[in-house]
């Protein structure tokens, strides 16, 4: 049998790599190949923040799934301590005695070869594939497997391939600045968001295509609105307009659901809401919205409590929640008496805009013979009295 062992640290593993297992697969052919992520590095530190080597070692299951005849292993993470490549092969072949083993490394790592920690058993046990590019880097790449052949014997292939311009560490500093989407799969990148591990950012376009997914289609225009609205005041403001954006796309996320399946929601992240909010799916959305948009794209908690008050509203609020509460009242679809008063305070006195819609909102719902949540009364109440003590 003819196993391939590929390993690394994979923080985070990315299409690189994934590109670099395809041409593994295609030009060696083997029965199995193995991705062995590090537990730690053999020759530098993780990055401070970076996921346990249990997470990236979930990372690599979404990388490289659907690749025939690929396995990830946990061996070197159960081993525990830093992962010697040396150790990893001779666990491998006291297993397998008698199979062919080919070790995958890059050109870079080819020409340091003899700087490894028993480098000499891993000649001996292991051919070595090299990925390498054409031209100088394949010239080198020859050279160095001609020296390694002549002086130790060794067994070395040369696999042409063109690899992604990325590094892992490249990417990590473009994750938080909403970028590097298209380096990862798009079930990692969801769960990397999800988990928000490298600090990173969604991309707001992958944002608004899972968030309108999940709207009844009329809403979308709805969503859209509040989005620009949003991003408008909080430039007015001086409140990060990224922030107002994810708040704003995300804010309807649970909109669709009836009454019970708000309850459904409510009972599966905990949620205890009032009474008068339970009489209201209207505003019931709100509130498992917020959490729904914690667990599904992990959004830091000032954008989760501008979502959790966006139908309320309460008193004191945030600048981001008194943000997407107007946005939301006046983004350029809604058409009703008084909001364009409301549009213009929104962008003259903030506070002032707030009691007027706060006032409004309640005279709509009395009007129309429903309940109104006292939060809301309790919201009006705050920003009257702020703006007449003025």
């Amino acid at each position: 049998m003819r196993i391939a062992l590929y390993g690394g640290s994979f923080n985070p593993p990315h299409t690189g790599h994934r590109a670099a297992a395809l041409t593994v697969m295609e030009k060696l052919r083997p029965d199995r190949l193995l991705i062995l992520p590090d537990c730690l590095p053999p020759h530098k530190e993780l990055p401070e923040g970076s996921p346990s080597a249990e997470e990236r070692l979930h990372l690599c299951g979404l990388c490289f799934a659907g690749i025939p005849g690929l396995e990830i292993s946990d061996m070197e993470i159960r081993r525990g301590g830093r992962s010697y490549t040396s150790v990893t092969v001779e666990r491998i072949r006291e297993r397998y005695p008698k199979d062919e083993l080919i070790l995958v490394v890059g050109s870079d790592m080819l020409l340091s070869f003899e700087e490894w920690k028993r480098f000499r058993y891993l000649l001996e046990q292991c051919t070595l594939a090299v990925l390498c590019r054409k031209g100088t880097e394949r010239a080198g790449a020859e050279e160095k497997a001609a020296q390694l052949r002549e002086q130790f014997g060794a067994s070395v292939l040369i696999l042409p391939h063109e690899p992604v311009e990325i590094s892992s560490g490249e990417l990590r500093e473009l994750l938080p600045r909403r970028l590097g989407r298209e380096l990862l799969t798009p079930e990692e990148y969801a769960e990397i968001i999800r988990r928000r591990w490298y600090g990173a950012q969604p991309e707001l376009s992958w944002l608004r295509e899972q968030a309108y997914a999940m709207l009844k289609p009329k809403r979308v225009a709805h969503v859209a609105g509040c989005e620009s609205e949003a991003v408008s005041l909080a430039k007015r403001w001086g409140e990060d307009p990224e922030l107002a954006a994810e708040a704003a796309i995300l804010h309807d996320i649970t909109k669709k659901f009836d009454a019970e399946g708000q309850l459904r929601l409510c009972t599966r992240y905990g949620l205890c809401p009032e009474r008068t909010e339970l009489e209201s799916p209207n505003v019931l959305h709100a509130i498992t919205a917020a959490a729904f948009a914690a667990d599904r794209f992990g959004v830091s908690e000032p954008v989760r409590s501008a979502i959790r008050w966006h139908c309320t509203g309460r008193p004191d609020m945030s600048l981001l929640e008194k943000i997407i509460w107007l946005a939301d009242y006046i983004e350029p679809t809604r058409d009703f008496p008084g909001v364009d008063e409301a549009r213009e305070l929104a962008y003259r006195d903030l506070d002032l805009a707030m009691a007027k819609a706060l006032a409004m909102t309640l005279s709509y719902v009395e009007g129309r013979g429903k309940t109104h949540c006292i939060i809301t009364e309790q919201a009006l109440d705050y920003y009257k009295g702020l703006t007449d003590r003025r």
